[in-house]
This record gives structure tokens, C-alpha cells and sequence, in this order.
């Protein structure tokens, strides 16, 4: 949810309004489906990273608007907490110049911000939850400055009526209360966003569901929340909690989560944003002067403001997006499963086999969505954010199996294959996926290497767990500069 918004006290009239208005934008937007109206031309790729903030010695520091008034950039923009901030890299088509252009652009960008953030004492660190990250630095007081965190801070506890609670099971166990939704701005994330037609939407959304418990098994980077070592990818569940405006009475009647997977394959589009519509009340009911349906009559693209905005509080983990670009109107699949880091060199190979694996998927003459329960999918993202790269997955033809067998005899030659529809010829693909493949063969992701690293300096230094996450969080900023991929890391 990135616009802007007052402080404001909702009535029951905005409210209202809010709902019938959204009612015009959907009915606005079917028309527009109907009518072909989207840009379909020159699809693009595009990419947002979330990052940490870090003082000297490897703890968080609350100091995003420093920082942002240092890079003084409109790629970059705060998050959540304090100790967050974001940078949207510019689209691109996916083949474009090449995956090294597009890592140097990347580089260049974090790079100059890490210049920027040193000059007023911080650092940037992009990993999926900060290691030294404590339950202290989580309060009101880490709520970012813009008025918009604010509001849905307490929109999201009039909902509930009572403190949040998050409960984790991993390795060791976590139980606390918080009182704002902070805890969520410990969940830092790489976001792929994938230009479709409408035609083609349903298919690659699909096809995202189908592969996010595979993306989060290899890329987990996540073990560690609160000073304790839970799930690899503890980002899943601490988002889908910190997030949640149910109360426990509702959760047990079914009620759906804000943070949500979905119930069912798609065919269109629509199916989304009319679920919203349906099943979430609105967190932020604010109205715009623009009439949608009369301006689609003056010829004109409407920008759906209500839908958008509504769409923006609901955390699906792969996500529809409206945008209009130059007044031209065009979809995107985000893809928001993924923690950010260990470097850009992961990341870009995450997005590899992304946006490779899906395009071979939706090509394919039997969808693997035919072939799969919804609820299997869905049961695949928790046991991948659970284990990781040591998780065993079910896939249509093989059964549940190793994720690496998985990967490595099936879906990294899909992927090849799908980048290789896309244009990008062999010298191209075989580093980004080449990195896939080696993470497999070793079986080392980031979650492995942070999780190894404490324990060696556990064995071989007597100091208490904050200290010993804070050496390892000190070493990761090393590693991460240098940008080889977290599967050559050393541990010793």
C-alpha cells in the first residue's frame, strides 16, 4: 500500500461510500476487460527490494527519514517500521540489455544508497527478517513517520479489538503480544512483478500459486525472529500474523485473512479483485473526486483509485496490480513470496527462474493446476517456510520428493526452457539458473548459512545468543557486499 494518505477518523458514511464506489470500479474495470483496452505490446519485468537499516555495531536503526532525505531519490521510499526502506528499480523488458545491466543498475542503486545511509551513521542490510532485530525495537515508537502507517495501524487494531498474537513453532518456540503492527516491519521482501494481457493473467497467477512453496524453500532467509531460531522462512508466518485483524472468534467461523494464499485457481482476473470486494471490509475508506465509468465514456483510462487502494490492504502472496502508466492501463502479477537478499546476485536468479519456470508453466498443453489441488499448493508454502531447502514437496508426475530432486530434474530445465521463449539465449541463462542449480547440488541457502554461522560461534566463543546473532549478522554485510551467492559463503 504505497499512496499516501491524511490522518483521518472514518464514519459510517465513508464507509459506505467507500464500498459503493469500489462497487463502480469493478463494474469499470469488467468493461474495460471486455473492451481490450490494457497494454499488451512490450510486457516488462520489474523489482522491488525491501531492506534493513543497521548502526554500526549491526543493530537496527531507526533512522529511515535520515536516511531518505540523504538519498533523496524517488526510487526509494520508506516502509512500516523505521528500520525499513524500500527501492522500486525501474521496469525494464526482461531481456533488455541483459541480466548484467540490469545487476549493475541494482548495484549501483544499493550502492549509492549505502554511500548516502553512512553519511547520517546506518547501514543497509537485505536479508528477510534482521537477526539482531529485538522485541523492543518493534513498538509504537518504530512506526514510520508518514501518516499512512499510522492510520492503518489503527485501523487494523479497531478491527481486532485486542492485542495481536504471534505464535511460532519452528526449532524453538515463540509466543508474545504486540500492541501496533511493527512486528510485521521485521518481514523484509523481493518483490517480481510480471506484466500480463488479461488473457494470459489467469495462467501465470496460476502458475506463481503453484511454484511459491518451491521459490521459498530455495531461497529462505528468514530462520531467525526475536532473538530465537524458528522457521526457515519465518517471514510466512510472522506476516500472516501481524497482519491479521481477526480476533480468534471470527478466525474459528472461517472469516479470511487479510494475509492470504487464496482458495482456488482463477480464470480471469476479475476473480480477484471481485473477491476483495467481497470477502474484506475496507481498512481505509477514502473516496476520490474521479468518476470511473465517466471517464471510460469520455474515451479515457480511469485509475480506479478505490480498487487499488483496497487491493493494497490485502496481502495475497501473489498479488493482481492495475496501474496506468501515460495513461496507458496494464496488469502485473506480483509476486511477493520471497525474502530479500542474501545478494543481488540471488536475487537475480531468483527472478530467473521466476519468471522462466511460469512462462514454461502456462505453456504448457496440461496445466499443472489441473493436475494439483489448490490446498496442496497452499499446504506446500508452509512446508517450505518451515524447512526450507531440506523440505520434500508434492509435484503432478513425481509425488512428494526432495525440493532439489524436484528443482534439478524437473522444473530448473522449465525454466531454461521458459527463458529461452522469452529471447534470452544460453550464455544469459546458464549464470542466473546456474546459481539455482549449485544452491540445490549444496543445498545451502541463506537460512542454512546464518543458522550454521551462530552455531560455530556458539561452539567457539562463549557469548549469549543477541551477541552471537549480532557477529553473524556482521559477517552476512561482509558476504553480502561482496556479491558472490550465499551458496559459496564460508561458515568457518
Amino acid at each position: 500500500m504505497g499512496r499516501d494518505v491524511p490522518a483521518l477518523v472514518f464514519t459510517r458514511e465513508d464507509r459506505r461510500r467507500y464500498r459503493e464506489k469500489m462497487q463502480t470500479c469493478l463494474d469499470a474495470f469488467a468493461s474495460m476487460l471486455h473492451e481490450a483496452r490494457f497494454d499488451t505490446e512490450r510486457p516488462q519485468v520489474g523489482l522491488e527490494i525491501e531492506l534493513n537499516l543497521v548502526d554500526e555495531a549491526g543493530e537496527p536503526a531507526l533512522r529511515n527519514a535520515d536516511v531518505l532525505r540523504a538519498i533523496a531519490d524517488p526510487a526509494w521510499s520508506s516502509e512500516l517500521g523505521r528500520f525499513n526502506l524500500e527501492v522500486n528499480v525501474p521496469p525494464r523488458r526482461l531481456i533488455a540489455g541483459g541480466p548484467e545491466s540490469w545487476e549493475q543498475e541494482i548495484r549501483d542503486a544499493l550502492n549509492h544508497a549505502e554511500n548516502r545511509a553512512c553519511e547520517v551513521g546506518a547501514h543497509l542490510a537485505m536479508v528477510g527478517i534482521l537477526p539482531t532485530l529485538q522485541q523492543k525495537d518493534v513498538g509504537a515508537h518504530a512506526l514510520s513517520e508518514n501518516p499512512r502507517y499510522h492510520l492503518l495501524n489503527e485501523q487494523v487494531f479497531a478491527a481486532r479489538g485486542e492485542d495481536l498474537r504471534i505464535a511460532v513453532d519452528g526449532v524453538e518456540r515463540l509466543r508474545i503480544y504486540a500492541d501496533t503492527i511493527t512486528p510485521e516491519a521485521a518481514c523484509t521482501s523481493t518483490q517480481f512483478h510480471l506484466q500480463v494481457s488479461p488473457e494470459d493473467f489467469a495462467g501465470y497467477w496460476n502458475a506463481a500459486q503453484a511454484i511459491a512453496g518451491v521459490q521459498v524453500a530455495l531461497a529462505a532467509n528468514s530462520p531467525f525472529l526475536f532473538g530465537k531460531e524458528l522457521w526457515r522462512e519465518t517471514r510466512i508466518p510472522l506476516f500472516e500474523q501481524a497482519t491479521d485483524t481477526r480476533p480468534e472468534e471470527i478466525k474459528v467461523q472461517g472469516v479470511r485473512p487479510r494475509v492470504w494464499f487464496g482458495e482456488r485457481w482463477i480464470t480471469s482476473v476479475f476473480d480477484l479483485f471481485e473477491e476483495n470486494l467481497r470477502y474484506f471490509p475496507a481498512l481505509l475508506p477514502l473516496c476520490e473526486e474521479e468518476q470511473p465509468l465517466e471517464r471510460l465514456d469520455a474515451a479515457q483510462t480511469p485509475q480506479l483509485a478505490e480498487l487499488t487502494l483496497h487491493n493494497g490492504t490485502i496481502y495475497r502472496w501473489n498479488r493482481p496490480v492495475y496501474d496506468v502508466v501515460e495513461g496507458r492501463p496494464h496488469l502485473r502479477v506480483e509476486n511477493r513470496v520471497l525474502p530479500a537478499g542474501p545478494t543481488v546476485a540471488d536475487v537475480l536468479a531468483n527472478g530467473a527462474f521466476y519468471y522462466g519456470l511460469t512462462r514454461a508453466l502456462v505453456e504448457e498443453e496440461r496445466p499443472v493446476w489441473s493436475r494439483m489441488s489448490f490446498a496442496v499448493a497452499e499446504d506446500k508454502l508452509h512446508t517450505a517456510a518451515r524447512e526450507g531447502i531440506d523440505a520434500r514437496l508434492y509435484w503432478p508426475g513425481m509425488g512428494e520428493v526432495p525440493v532439489v530432486e524436484l528443482v534439478l530434474r524437473r522444473l530448473l530445465p522449465m525454466a531454461h526452457r521458459g527463458l529461452e521463449r522469452s529471447g534470452m539465449d544460453t550464455a544469459w541463462r546458464e549464470p542466473l539458473l546456474g546459481v539455482i542449480e549449485q544452491r540445490c547440488v549444496t543445498a545451502r541457502n541463506g537460512a542454512v548459512w546464518q543458522s550454521e554461522v551462530l552455531r560455530r560461534i556458539a561452539d567457539t566463543a562463549s557469548v549469549g545468543r543477541h551477541e552471537a546473532l549480532r557477529r553473524m549478522t556482521q559477517q552476512y554485510l561482509a558476504y553480502m557486499h561482496l556479491n558472490a551467492p550465499v551458496h559459496t559463503w564460508p561458515v568457518e
